[in-house]
């Protein structure tokens, strides 16, 4: 079993959470590859069309997990781009993540997940499981620690 965990993170939040759900699935020893996406400007506020540098593939992961930061109430321009790149999901199961800065879930993180999902449910993926990190929140490393078991069982779950 092959896991593959997608970043984008601009200040290395998203990547942080990502590292520990990797670290604790290597420790229960599953496979698991992190890939960053990375485009030409990184910038959140930039007005430029997103141009990748790097474009992971998915096919040869038997379980996908999305991690990217909130950007303006919605789903990082990057993430975003990379979604509209990737071919056909037909049959991947995939669990989805968000960070964001502001303290509630209402505040960007839902929104964002729920773009996810759509683009994911374009392209015939399963999502199985998601999650927003409120990084300001008094409970962000309760809601981490969920994050981390809820994904482990459904990754067990699903394969």
């Amino acid at each position: 079993m092959k896991i593959g965990i997608i970043i984008h993170s601009h200040t290395n939040n998203t990547l942080s959470v990502g590292q520990r759900l990797a670290d604790v699935m290597i420790a229960q020893g599953t496979s698991v590859i992190i890939e960053r996406i990375s485009s030409v400007n990184e910038s959140p506020n930039t007005k430029e069309s997103v141009q990748l540098i790097t474009v992971p593939n998915l096919e040869t992961y038997d379980y996908v997990i999305l991690g990217a930061p909130v950007w303006g109430f919605n789903l990082s321009s990057i993430m975003t781009a990379y979604l509209l790149a990737l071919p056909n999901l037909k049959g991947k199961h995939v669990a989805c993540f968000v960070t964001e800065y502001f303290p509630k879930p209402w505040m960007g993180g839902n929104h964002a997940i729920k773009q996810m999902v759509q683009y994911i449910s374009r392209l015939d993926g399963t999502v199985t499981q998601t999650a927003v990190i409120n990084w300001t929140s008094k409970s962000r490393e309760i809601q981490i620690e969920n994050l981390i078991s809820v994904f482990i069982n459904s990754v067990k779950t699903n394969l």
